[in-house]
């Protein structure tokens, strides 16, 4: 395996809870091998409810882009629908959206690779992250040694059983380090955290540029469309050029063209939600950061020391904000205690405005991972669009997974696994098609992310995830 991963350095996710070789191989060889159901908060149905509550499984669907579709068949704003996070796009994924229409319009929507399932009218709303956790179905396929070749089942069965065991001593049963994974930076494309760098600058102009330009791992019309901006600028025959589902694209294009030099205003053609996340996606680059350089100093993600900020976790494995406490020396064998317990946890930060900071060593952390990536001055204050102004918060260091199960599957036929499969594996690419398929089956917290937990298994190159 190539040793640089310019995803994953873009992105900070370059360490690893336990030192390893892993079981290669390649996840989502089929859209079907990612399932994904949300467990949900219980939603209180009444019939005289204003909103429409739906079960959608969707297959290959982005999030965002089955809002804008959902809303337009709809006739209402996307901002009208309501749902608990985004899911992988490469996935099948059952979940529940609250939709601001009537329950018998819902119904007679048709959208390709998508099923509705009506659960009836409530007075309820749901926010991002109103939801208990997620199951999760993956198949990896082409298991491989290091150097390439096969591993049988049993190999990547003991090898997985190895890297669990080392994780449990080293972190505690059921623990692995609470990584943001790629998809909330855009995989194959992670622009999302350079247009937040642009944005608490307050530079639109580079934030619009960015994501209409910044080159990823796409396909030739959308890479071409992409070069042509970088080399030319904006323009109409840019326009005329961009693929027709780049429909947010298209968009900002459209208003700097009749309105130029509003940069904001182009900004602003993309989702509330995605504007926010390219906040969000800088402040996750930096915990991520954070994390490796604290495992980088020896220093335990699950055991506290002092001048850390720790606080209490729920009864659904999120952090209670409002309890965090910074430990001391008289407090350090009490809170390790209850951090052994599950009671409390080791917190890292996801930097802001008004965010608490720990003391001590891992303060020093902190603040050399902030000055390292040239935010050390940054306020976080975005006064031409105040909502996306973030104060920080604090995330915790682990997380859990329960219902760890694994088991070998048979290789699928060849006719179902697509070009890129038959070709086989590119230079720096970390799997064989004649190695083992492994199933694993587990539950994560709401937050938390399968590609980073089936990672510290795997140890491939972050687009194979």
């Amino acid at each position: 395996m190539s040793s640089e991963d310019g995803l994953a350095n873009t992105i900070g996710l370059t360490g690893y809870a336990v030192d390893s070789t892993g079981i290669g191989g390649v996840l989502k060889a089929r859209v079907a091998d990612f399932r994904v159901d949300e467990i949900s908060t219980k939603i209180s149905l009444d019939p005289r409810g204003r909103f429409t509550a739906a079960n959608i499984t969707l297959t290959n669907w982005e999030t965002n882009r089955f809002i804008g579709k959902l809303a337009k068949a709809c006739g209402i704003s996307r901002n009208r629908i309501f749902f608990a996070g985004t899911k992988d796009k490469r996935a099948v994924t059952r979940q529940v959206f609250i939709i601001d229409a009537p329950q018998k319009k819902v119904a007679q929507v048709e959208i390709p690779d998508v099923e509705i399932e009506i659960l009836g009218r409530t007075h309820q709303k749901i926010g991002f992250g109103n939801h208990k956790g997620n199951r999760f179905t993956i198949v990896a396929r082409g298991c491989c040694h290091p150097d390439g070749s096969p591993m049988t089942n049993s190999e990547a069965m003991d090898k997985i059983a190895e890297i669990e065991s080392a994780m449990k001593e080293k972190l505690g049963p059921s623990l692995f380090p609470n990584w943001i994974g790629p998809q909330r930076f855009g995989a194959g494309r992670p622009v999302t955290p350079v247009v937040g760098r642009h944005v608490i600058a307050e530079d639109w102009e580079g934030a619009v540029m960015a994501y209409l330009s910044m080159e990823g791992d796409e396909n030739e019309d959308v890479s071409i469309f992409r070069k042509h901006i970088r080399d030319n600028g904006i323009s109409n025959e840019a326009l005329e050029m961009a693929p027709q589902w780049l429909g947010y694209e298209k968009g900002m294009l459209r208003h700097i063209l009749e309105n130029p030099d509003d940069w904001v205003g182009a900004f602003r053609k993309l989702p509330n939600n995605l504007q926010l996340m390219t906040v969000h996606a800088l402040q996750s680059v930096v915990f991520n950061k954070t994390i490796e350089a604290r495992i980088d100093n020896d220093i335990s993600l699950s055991s506290p020391v002092v001048g850390d900020i720790v606080g209490r976790i729920d009864d659904n494995g999120q952090l209670e904000t409002s309890s965090i406490v910074t430990v001391e020396e008289r407090t350090l064998e009490r809170i390790s205690r209850n951090c052994k317990l599950g009671r409390l946890a080791v917190t890292a930060q996801l930097p802001g405005s008004k965010m608490e900071k720990p003391n001590g060593k891992f303060g020093a952390i902190e603040s050399g991972v902030l000055s390292e990536m040239g935010l050390a001055d940054t306020t976080w204050q975005v006064e031409r669009i105040s909502r996306l102004t973030t104060k920080g918060t604090r995330r915790p260091t682990v997380t859990t997974f329960s219902d760890f199960q694994y088991e070998p599957v048979p290789v699928a036929g060849e006719e179902t696994m697509g070009d890129k499969w038959s070709q086989g594996p590119n230079d720096g690419e970390l799997w064989n098609p004649d190695g083992a398929c492994i199933r694993f089956r587990f539950t994560l917290p709401s937050g938390s992310y399968a590609t980073t937990l089936l990672r510290e298994f795997m140890r491939t190159p972050l687009h194979q995830l």
